[in-house]
């Protein structure tokens, strides 16, 4: 029982760190996109990735989360804010929410983009209660190696590790949430 009560603990604690690493205030932004400087740092790193070229020209809009934190121990977590982007432009602010169970052991940060493929994908992604069952996967991008992935269901997902070490093999679903801005 301790155990537990440490482990959500802990995940509380990178879901916050997560959280707090997030930039409300509006006049710290980008004038070109509306995006908070964070994001904007994130979608650069990613940018940079010749691979991900073709979904940035071709997506209908894409999500971006800066910083996501996930532990566990058995039982894990993981929670993020991002924002999405259409027409180049932000449109709202996205958080992410994580469960998992499996064997899993440590803790690790990293960097989110959802591409989604079509209006209507982008659509279902605003509306507010988005998911991804145990069967989505994301692609962990690493330097120097060829990413080769197809949208699955009008998304498709990438990953750049920040830190941390985790070891897992687990089942995981993750919720988005999204607000408009004005």
């Amino acid at each position: 029982m301790t155990k537990l009560i440490t482990l959500l603990l802990a995940v509380n604690l990178l879901t916050l760190e997560a959280s707090a690493a997030w930039e409300p205030d509006k006049k710290n932004r980008d004038p070109q996109t509306g995006a908070s400087k964070k994001t904007m740092i994130a979608l650069e790193k990613f940018r940079e990735i010749p691979e991900l070229e073709a979904y940035f020209e071709e997506a209908d809009g894409y999500a971006v989360f800066a910083n996501i934190a996930k532990g566990g121990i058995g039982i894990g977590g993981a929670g993020g804010k991002g924002e999405v982007f259409q027409n180049g432009k932000a449109i709202g602010a996205t958080s992410l929410k994580q469960f998992s169970i499996g064997f899993q052991l440590g803790g690790q940060a990293f960097s989110e983009i959802i591409f989604f493929k079509g209006k209507r994908d982008t659509n279902r992604f605003t509306e507010g209660n988005f998911e991804f069952g145990a069967q989505a996967s994301a692609v962990l991008i690493k330097q120097g190696v060829a990413v080769e992935t197809a949208y699955s269901n009008g998304v498709a997902v990438f990953t750049i590790a920040k830190g941390g070490l985790m070891y897992e093999a687990s089942i995981a679903g993750q919720k988005f949430s999204f607000e408009g801005y004005d």
